[in-house]
């Protein structure tokens, strides 16, 4: 079903040599309704005209692709086209005239590490209130996607600046992690009901995606992070370490003050039970798949990503139901 249009071969865990296909099968139902199939005709009739915007880190980008794989296959190959970019990538659907657009903003606000990523975590510096010079390229969007979490969650204090480099690298001040991402989502808060009409365009915000570098998390205590790991976790209200729930309130409480309507695609919960779904030791680092030997050690494992066909799949269906 997907075709090799594009996909990241970050993201594509067979052809990285993935044999096992179970974490491919498994459907998630909600209780008491039917969600329904991801219907990739009328998916693309909602898009006629549009632009759907993801906008966001690489889990983000792992949505976008996902959706742009699960409508593309219908298109006929003269009527699509890719652009990928570092930071806007566009998909385009020429008959229907729409597109599928994705904008790489780890942070939502500006920082040092955006665009040339600083590896280490200490010299990172917020840009907490600054979200103009990123913003400018979200307006004239018809339906915009937006996420933030795994880069807060550094496990250092977030080093954050005000009033846009005003006092040189040194005026940064430190803030624990809830704080900092509190101020950097009301600078994004404040910038949608400043400038988005929500008679032209919707807003999504996709929640944070669990990651399972804690094997303990789920009763295995040999285990190393999500290496091996092949089916869903089985007991209920499963909750890891590596869904911060202090966080998620932080999104919940500023999206209640907004004036214009924030759509949650809340993809958590259920993310947590797919210790499967992760790309694992089948993706690549730098450019270059892992060798034999790298696939071998489990702390090569990647257990943030999720491979594709995979669980970001049932996320559009969900995005795809509120649509």
């Amino acid at each position: 079903m997907h075709h090799g249009l594009m996909t990241d071969r970050q993201f594509s865990c067979v052809k990285n040599g993935r044999t096992d296909s179970d974490y491919r099968h498994w459907e998630w139902q909600p209780e008491d309704c039917t969600l329904p199939r991801f219907n990739p005709e009328l998916a693309l009739k909602k898009l006629q005209g549009k632009r759907l915007l993801f906008v966001g880190d690489s889990l983000q980008r792992n949505q976008w692709e996902s959706f742009v794989c699960l409508v593309e296959w219908v298109i006929p190959q003269e009527q699509k086209s890719m652009q990928l970019g570092r930071v806007h990538s566009v998909f385009k659907a020429k008959e229907y005239n729409a597109t599928v657009e994705f904008y790489w903003a780890p942070y939502l606000v500006e920082s040092n590490t955006d665009i040339n990523i600083i590896g280490d975590t200490k010299k990172r510096i917020i840009k907490v209130d600054a979200i103009a010079e990123r913003a400018k390229n979200w307006t004239g969007v018809d339906i915009l996607v937006f996420n933030t979490y795994v880069w807060w969650m550094s496990g250092v204090r977030i080093k954050a600046l005000w009033g846009s480099f005003r006092n040189g690298e040194e005026g940064y001040e430190e803030f624990d992690t809830p704080i900092a991402y509190k101020l950097a989502l009301k600078t994004w808060a404040n910038w949608i009901d400043s400038t988005i009409n929500p008679n032209k365009t919707r807003v999504f915000f996709t929640t944070m995606s669990p990651t399972h570098t804690r094997s303990q998390d789920w009763g295995n205590m040999e285990g190393v992070k999500c290496f091996n790991e092949t089916k869903p976790v089985r007991k209920k209200k499963h909750w890891g370490t590596g869904s911060d729930k202090g966080i998620m309130s932080v999104v919940a409480k500023v999206v209640k003050k907004m004036k214009v309507p924030v759509t949650f695609i809340n993809i958590t919960q259920i993310s947590e039970y797919r210790i499967d779904g992760h790309s694992s030791v089948y993706t690549e680092t730098g450019g270059k798949l892992l060798t034999e030997e790298e696939r071998a050690d489990p702390q090569n494992a990647d257990c943030i990503h999720w491979c594709l066909p995979g669980v970001p799949d049932t996320w559009n269906q969900i995005f795809f139901a509120m649509l």
